[in-house]
C-alpha cells in the first residue's frame, strides 16, 4: 500500500483527483458487488425456497392416468375395399381426428359421464380435469384426467373415453347413417399408484434456480438503488484514491481519549498505527520536513474528527512532533472528542485575540499538541483565509514533524482546498452507510476541476475483523490485553 501511495505521490501533480475512467461492468466488479451484498442474496434465496417449499407443501395432492384410443376407417362394405378406398379413408380419418380432442370437452361428451359416474360437478369443472391430445400424425387419441382420487381419475378417464367413442360412432351423422370412423380403446386407464402432483423434486430445484437468480437480481437493484457507500472499493467508482485505513466500528471511539491512550493493545488501535505508517509515504510540504495532513470528509457525522484525534495519537505516539489544528470553525468539535477547554482557540488567533502559545494545549504526551478551534466565528473563511493564517501554517511546518488539520466537511465548505494549496496531503473521510454517493462524486468533480489530488482515504465503520488472527497468537495479545484493560477500568470506577 505504501509503494501505491509513493506512486500516486508522483502522478498526484498531474491529477490524481480525477475520477476514475469507468470501462463498464467486469466479472471481478460483478463479483464484488454480489461480495458486498451477500447477505441480501442468501435472504433472498432462503425466501424463495422457503415460498416454493410452503407452497408446494399446501397444494392438493392430485393423481393422473391416462387412457388411449384408436381411430380406424368404418367401411361399409362387406371387407372388399380396395387400395383406393383405403387411402381415402386414411386420410378422411387424419382430417376428422385433429378435431377431436375439442370435441372430447364439449358436453355432449362430458355430461354422459357426468350422469353414469354420479359426479358432483359440471360440464366446465370437469373440463379442466381434462387434457386431450392427438400425437402429430397418428390415429391416436391420448385423454388424461387429473383427479384427487386415483381410482376416481381412472374411472373419468375411460368414461369418457366410452362417451367420446360412442359420440364418434353414433352421433356425429343425420340419423340412419353410420359413422366412417371407429373409435377403439386400445389402452385402458388404470388407478395411478403416485401422485402426479405435487412435484417436490422439481419445485425445490426451481426454488434453488429462482432463488439463485432472484438473489442475484436484488443484490444487482439494491447496489444500483443505494446512495450511501457500503464498501470501502466503491470509493475508488468516485475518487482515484487508495485506502489507506479501514476502521472497524467499535464502541471505544466514542470515548474522550483516542484508543492508542485508552486500548494499546486492541486491534483498532493498530488499525491506525497502520494508517500512521502509510501518513509517512507522503510527501512533506517543499522546502520543509513537516507533513500537512488535511482531514475532511463529503458530509457531516462520518468520524473526520474522530479520525483526525486518533491519527494524531498514533503519529505522536511514536514519537514524532504533531500538532492537530481544529480548523472547522464551522462546527467546532476537538476539544470536545479530547475532553480540552475549547474556550480560545485559532478564531482568537487569527482575530489577533491572542497568539498561538496562549491556546495551544499538550495532550498526553509532550510532543502532542492541541489547538481548538475556539469560538464559532461569523466569518470563518475569512478568517482561515487570512495572512495571519498563512503566517501560523508557516511557523507551525517549521516546528513540528505533522501539522493535522481538521476542516469543515466538503459539502458544508471548501476550506480542506486553502490547506492543500499550501501543500498539505488531502485524506478523506468516508462512512459506511452514511457517505451519498451523489455527495462523493460532486466533491470529486469539484476537486478535479481545480485540479486538486485527494491523497488517501480512510475508511471508517468498516464490516472488516480480525478473524484472520482468532487462531493465532496475535489474537490472544489482542483480546487479552483489552480484556483486562477494560477490567481495570471497571474496577477503578467502583
Amino acid at each position: 500500500m505504501a509503494e501505491n501511495m509513493m506512486e500516486q505521490q508522483a502522478s498526484g501533480q498531474a491529477g490524481v483527483g480525477a475520477k476514475p475512467e469507468s470501462d463498464g461492468m467486469t466479472l471481478s466488479g460483478l463479483f464484488g458487488i454480489l461480495r458486498k451484498h451477500v447477505i441480501t442474496i442468501i435472504i433472498t434465496f432462503f425466501v424463495v425456497l422457503g415460498a416454493v417449499i410452503a407452497l408446494t407443501a399446501i397444494s392438493p395432492v392430485q393423481y393422473s392416468t391416462t387412457t388411449q384410443l384408436f381411430a380406424t376407417y368404418n367401411d361399409s362394405s362387406d371387407g372388399t375395399a380396395n387400395s383406393s378406398e383405403q387411402n381415402s379413408g386414411s386420410s378422411y380419418i387424419m382430417s376428422q381426428i385433429k378435431s377431436y380432442p375439442a370435441l372430447t370437452t364439449t358436453q355432449s361428451v362430458l355430461q354422459p359421464v357426468i350422469d353414469d359416474l354420479g359426479l358432483h360437478t359440471t360440464v366446465g369443472q370437469l373440463k379442466g380435469q381434462i387434457s386431450v391430445t392427438n400425437p402429430t400424425n397418428t390415429a391416436f387419441v391420448n385423454i388424461s384426467v387429473t383427479d384427487g382420487d386415483p381410482a376416481q381419475a381412472a374411472n373419468i378417464a375411460n368414461g369418457v373415453a366410452k362417451s367420446l367413442s360412442s359420440v364418434v360412432e353414433n352421433t356425429l351423422y343425420a340419423s340412419g347413417s353410420r359413422s366412417s370412423v371407429k373409435l377403439s380403446i386400445v389402452q385402458p386407464a388404470t388407478v395411478p399408484s403416485t401422485p402426479s402432483s405435487p412435484k417436490w423434486k422439481l419445485n425445490i430445484l426451481v426454488g434453488i434456480v429462482g432463488g439463485l437468480i432472484l438473489g442475484v437480481f436484488a443484490a444487482l437493484l439494491k447496489d444500483v438503488l443505494s446512495k450511501r457507500i457500503q464498501d470501502g472499493d466503491e470509493v475508488g467508482e468516485f475518487i482515484d484514491a487508495p485506502i489507506i485505513g479501514r476502521i472497524a466500528e467499535e464502541e471505544m471511539l466514542n470515548n474522550t481519549k483516542p484508543v492508542v491512550v485508552s486500548e494499546p493493545g486492541s486491534p483498532v488501535a493498530e488499525d491506525f498505527r497502520r494508517i500512521r505508517t502509510n501518513l509517512s509515504f507522503m510527501a512533506p510540504v517543499e522546502d520543509t520536513n513537516c507533513r500537512l495532513i488535511v482531514v475532511t470528509s463529503t458530509g457531516a457525522g462520518e468520524g473526520k474528527t474522530t479520525m483526525s484525534v486518533n491519527v494524531a495519537a498514533a503519529l505522536a505516539e511514536n514519537g514524532a512532533k504533531v500538532l492537530l489544528i481544529d480548523a472547522d470553525l464551522r462546527h467546532p468539535s476537538v476539544s470536545k472528542k479530547l475532553d480540552l477547554d475549547g474556550a480560545a482557540g485559532l478564531t482568537h488567533v487569527l482575530s489577533g485575540q491572542a497568539s498561538v502559545k496562549d491556546v495551544v494545549q499538550r495532550y498526553w504526551k509532550p510532543n502532542l499538541h492541541i489547538m481548538p478551534a475556539g469560538l464559532k466565528p461569523p466569518n470563518a473563511s475569512t478568517l482561515l483565509n487570512s495572512p495571519i493564517m498563512v503566517e501560523l501554517l508557516n511557523n507551525a511546518l517549521e516546528r513540528y514533524d505533522y501539522v493535522l488539520v481538521d476542516t469543515a466537511p466538503m459539502v458544508v465548505a471548501n476550506d480542506a482546498v486553502i490547506f492543500v494549496r499550501r501543500g498539505g496531503s488531502l485524506v478523506m473521510v468516508c462512512r459506511r452507510d452514511q457517505t451519498l454517493k451523489r455527495d462523493l462524486r460532486e466533491i470529486s468533480d469539484e476537486l478535479t476541476t481545480l485540479d486538486l489530488p485527494v491523497n488517501g482515504v480512510i475508511f471508517n465503520c468498516a464490516r472488516e475483523s480480525k478473524k484472520s488472527l482468532e487462531h493465532s497468537n496475535y489474537y490472544y495479545y489482542y483480546s487479552n490485553r483489552t480484556v483486562d484493560h477494560r477490567k481495570k477500568r471497571r474496577f477503578s470506577l467502583k
